[in-house]
């Protein structure tokens, strides 16, 4: 059973990791087809950079998190704030909004992404990774792809990493090991190139990864990049520009063409240059700009511009060309597309993190001993478009009057990282402030 899942991960998702390395290969810039003529200009205009690392910045800006406990009381809600104060930590500690950004932009180019969530022995506390997807596999019950039954991740260690960590060492001659972890609910096997350096009880009672698609196609497991669909536009662009590019410099010192002469030598294009030439023979510049043709690439180009808009569905206001000085419903019309974009796949990113949030959760009172009681994650996503927080503050206000809102939503509402403790200084604070008007009362009085 060993050797087959050894052999089923050496040859499984051909086509999937076929695709990460195009894929990335494109993102980073190797947009050309084929080798380059001699002499041939090609020039790069990295779009699918410039639009998936905008479409991250979106999606993951301002994102936070609420605990709430399913259960009323007091004391649920105490723990769920000591719930709160501990996964907070979990954030910091491991730098989760910086990780964040990294794997939403990974998760956009190759079309998967993946989280691991483990105890840190030596350190003591919840460490959270995002391992490569181009190393990882898994298998699915055939009919729910969300139910996830095993887990393998491959990835390579120096010689000396596997021999102080595993006591391996690979075959002479070979400078990295390679190592497969292999998760099920109740086991966890450790293989250092052939030999299986560890096996025991998964420590956890659950598989510690969260592996989560870009853009989730219908009844499938594995994700779709944002890539392909900028590949042809992207290309053409580029092949558009260059030509454009070549044609300007060819007219910035143009050809010199001569009929009716057999021969020629000491013909040059500069200011005051005198040309002989024998009767009836006839010469002139080649004017590549005439009759109006350099229009027709530029319009050519802004053809292309807006197919990459149009299929990023990143309209150019979100570039900040706001040339009508949009504002209020009218620019949320405007970025209608990119906000439709963001909000489908906000809908796949909040099962993520809210699953993150549990693991995180179940390991501390797996480590720690501390009951955090039933409790409900609840995601916050940051606004996409530009806010009036006066407005907003007022809108607030109005809820909490009118009892549509507690005070403590209408503070994570309005980015506030710790609303209970937050309560807890005001009240402290006013308090305080009443008591001194009460002491400056009083000392009225006896005078």
């Amino acid at each position: 059973m060993n050797e087959t899942i050894q052999r089923q991960v050496a040859r499984m998702d051909v086509d999937r990791l076929r695709a990460y390395r195009e894929n990335l290969d494109f993102y980073r810039g190797l947009q050309w087809p084929g080798v380059a003529r001699r002499g041939e200009r090609r020039l790069t205009f990295n779009y699918a950079r410039v639009l998936g690392e905008k479409l991250a910045s979106y999606l993951v800006s301002g994102l936070s998190f609420a605990l709430e406990p399913v259960e009323p009381g007091e004391e649920a809600e105490a723990r769920a704030r000591e719930a709160s104060l501990a996964v907070r930590r979990v954030y910091e500690e491991n730098r989760l909004e910086e990780l964040d950004s990294d794997t939403e932009l990974d998760a956009a180019v190759l079309g998967d992404g993946c989280y691991k969530v483990t105890w840190d022995a030596q350190e003591e506390r919840v460490r959270v990774t995002a391992p490569d997807v181009q190393g990882l596999y898994a298998w699915w019950v055939a009919d729910d792809p969300s139910r996830v039954w095993r887990v393998a991740s491959r990835y390579r260690l120096s010689a000396d990493e596997a021999d102080a960590l595993y006591g391996v060492r690979p075959p002479q001659r070979k400078a990295e090991a390679t190592v497969l972890e292999v998760w099920t609910a109740e086991r966890l096997q450790l293989w250092v190139e052939e030999s299986l350096a560890e096996e025991r009880p998964n420590p956890y009672g659950f598989i510690p990864f969260v592996i989560f698609p870009n853009v989730r196609e219908p009844k499938q497991f594995w994700g779709t990049s944002d890539v392909p669909v900028l590949m042809e536009p992207s290309r053409e662009l580029n092949r558009a520009l260059s030509q454009l590019s070549t044609i300007l410099e060819l007219s910035g010192n143009p050809i010199a063409v001569l009929e009716g002469v057999e021969e020629a030598q000491d013909i040059a294009v500069q200011p005051g240059a005198v040309w002989e030439l024998p009767e009836k023979a006839r010469a002139y510049l080649l004017d590549l700009l005439q009759g109006g043709g350099v229009k027709l690439h530029t319009d050519y180009i802004e053809l292309l511009y807006r197919a990459l808009h149009d299929l990023s569905e990143t309209p150019r206001i979100s570039f900040g060309e706001n040339v009508r000085s949009l504002s209020g419903v009218a620019l949320e019309m405007e970025m209608q597309p990119l906000l439709q974009r963001v909000r489908r796949k906000r809908l796949i990113r909040g099962a993520v993190y809210r699953q993150r949030v549990e693991m995180m959760l179940r390991i501390l009172e797996q480590r720690t001993g501390v009951s955090y009681g039933p409790l409900r994650a609840r995601v916050m996503w940051g606004p996409v478009l530009p806010q009036d927080r006066l407005r907003l503050v007022q809108e607030e206000r109005t809820l909490v009057e009118a009892g549509l809102h507690s005070r403590q939503r209408a503070m994570e509402a309005l980015g506030v990282e710790d609303p209970q403790g937050e309560a807890e200084r005001i009240q402290s604070e006013a308090s305080v402030a009443g008591a001194a008007a009460l002491a400056e009362q009083a000392a009225e009085d006896r005078r």
